[in-house]
């Protein structure tokens, strides 16, 4: 049995093997691991060549999980990804697509039609896949770990509200902060001598030790009746801001739930804090956010709403601690 110290020390192990390759904010791999932890889904939304695809890679390394990789192009299939049926020998046989993994990478995800997109829905949601009427139960953990530009429009396809709305977290890594930073990548690929190190990356746990963290945040994390207050009160107040069209849907709560745990217990707690929710609020909200189409057309980002909303609802001051209800 995983204890939250043991918990901890498992976790920093995970986000310093991601950071011996990947160099950036190690907020971002934190958010990232807090939400595999969860057992949801990543979206990675920015610029081309920060390093999102080698993130994903050096992560599914690191904890010992299968990998694959989808390259979404405007003629993929839906059967290109979960798969089909063959005749052979007088028989028909599943032939598994690259969904059948732990860490699915869908690469440059709104380069494919909706339809396409459509193909991980099932998955993203029930761990699951349909294939000719045929369901197929996906081994535990899987997750999506997708990427897009925000900026190229041409040849893209929006993703659908629904969609978006299974992505526990989007997630933006931004451009190096520093100059040292920036001369780090270059000298790590001096050091590498090949543009893809992660083949050299060991894991540092096993995918049934991950399994077992995962089991350890579903059970362990206490949530007191205030937390839970004040993570609805934030979704709600969403909904009556005076730029939305659309709200977040009461799967953002849930989110905010699920990553908040992980969040804490990465830090060494066994109960959650206002400073969890706030920490992650933007990354689990603003993208189920629509807004209304004047305030999009001047330029008004679904993050201000979420920044809005964390000013106005009161943050709670009870002691999260006290153990009148477990999570």
């Amino acid at each position: 049995m995983i204890v939250v110290r043991e918990f901890r020390d498992l976790c920093k192990r995970i986000v310093d093997t991601v950071c011996s390759v990947y160099v950036g904010d190690s907020t971002i791999v934190k958010k990232m691991l807090a939400a595999c932890l969860s057992n949801g889904n990543v979206l990675f939304e920015d610029y081309p060549g920060l390093g999102k695809t080698l993130l994903a890679k050096v992560f599914a390394k690191a904890i010992g999980a299968e990998y694959n990789r989808i390259q979404f192009t405007p003629d993929l299939l839906p059967a290109d990804i979960t798969g089909t049926k063959v005749y052979r020998a007088g028989k028909f046989e599943l032939v598994k697509g690259p969904i059948f993994t732990h860490v699915l990478l869908a690469d440059e995800i709104n380069r494919s039609p909706p339809k396409t997109q459509s193909a991980l829905l099932e998955a993203m949601e029930e761990k699951q896949v349909t294939i000719e009427g045929e369901t197929h139960v996906l081994e535990l953990p899987f997750f999506v770990i997708a990427t897009q530009n925000p900026v190229e429009q041409e040849g893209t396809y929006p993703l659908p509200e629904a969609q978006l709305d299974r992505f526990m977290l989007r997630l933006c890594p931004g451009y190096p902060e520093s100059v040292e930073e920036e001369m780090e990548i270059l000298n790590r690929r001096i050091e590498w001598r090949k543009d893809d190190p992660t083949e050299d990356v060991e894991p540092c746990v096993s995918i049934e030790e991950f399994r077992k963290m995962q089991e350890f945040v579903e059970s362990s994390i206490y949530v007191s009746k205030s937390i839970l207050k004040y993570i609805a009160e934030l979704v709600r107040a969403t909904r009556k801001h005076d730029f939305v069209e659309v709200g977040s849907s009461p799967r953002g709560g849930l989110a905010l739930l699920k990553v908040t745990r992980a969040l804490a217990a990465m830090d060494g707690r066994d109960y959650v804090i206002p400073d969890d929710v706030k920490a992650v609020a933007v990354d689990a909200l603003a993208h189920r956010i629509i807004l209304k189409v004047e305030k999009a057309v001047e330029g008004i980002r679904p993050e201000v709403v979420v920044e809005d909303v964390l000013k106005e609802v009161e943050v709670p001051k009870g002691d999260e601690k006290s153990r009148s209800v477990l999570s």
